[in-house]
């Protein structure tokens, strides 16, 4: 029934057994998702809590995740400000909560955002933090984050798309010396003929 307000708040037994908490998304910034945690609610007791419980967001990292800008902006359009999300603890590390983030698609479908982003090609399987690198639990997430990305990498999506033909001799024309060159002088000639 506590409202966590700090990552510091969280006592280690949480952590340690990876316990689930329910949020309200705040904001989406470069370094992770920042949550307004809901406690579990009780009728008489939470009304009187609520006039004690001091305000802050919860910065939650999604664990396993190195994101790419295109991850940002994927998240910025799927996520709802105000959405209710759940996260399941796996680290903690300084003022941030790795953590796997489930967002309810629908009355009995949960999507997880970590393995979504992934399997959309937004982002790359990086080390769980926070998580016993020797575990089975960490194996066992590993693994579907790596499943997800492999799906992306198949598919050629996102971070993964290939290149066409034309694309790649256009980048290698413009990144010549001479045609640099060229541009250059160019631009120089229209910049003396216009004074």
């Amino acid at each position: 029934t506590t409202k966590f307000t700090s990552a510091s708040d969280i006592p280690v037994g949480f952590v340690e057994k990876n316990v689930k908490l329910r949020g309200r998304l705040h904001h989406i910034t470069e370094k992770g998702l920042e949550v307004e945690h809901i406690p579990i609610s009780v009728p008489f007791i939470t009304s009187l809590q609520r006039k004690w419980q001091s305000k802050g967001l919860l910065l939650v990292r999604l664990a396993g995740v190195e994101l790419a800008p295109s991850g940002m902006a994927w998240l910025q359009q799927e996520l709802k400000p105000k959405q209710i999300i759940w996260f399941q603890l796996l680290g903690r590390e300084d003022l941030a909560l790795e953590c796997l983030v489930l967002v309810n698609k629908g009355r009995f479908l949960s999507v997880c955002l970590n393995e979504e982003i992934l399997r959309q090609g937004f982002g790359r399987t990086a080390r769980i933090e926070g998580l016993h690198h020797d575990s089975r639990l960490y194996w066992k997430l590993h693994k579907r984050l790596l499943r997800a990305e492999l799906k992306a990498l198949k598919k050629s999506k996102g971070i993964w798309r290939e290149e066409s033909y034309s694309e790649r001799i256009k980048d290698r024309i413009s990144s010549n010396k001479f045609v640099q060159t060229l541009k250059q002088f160019v631009d120089w000639l229209r910049g003396s003929v216009d004074r």
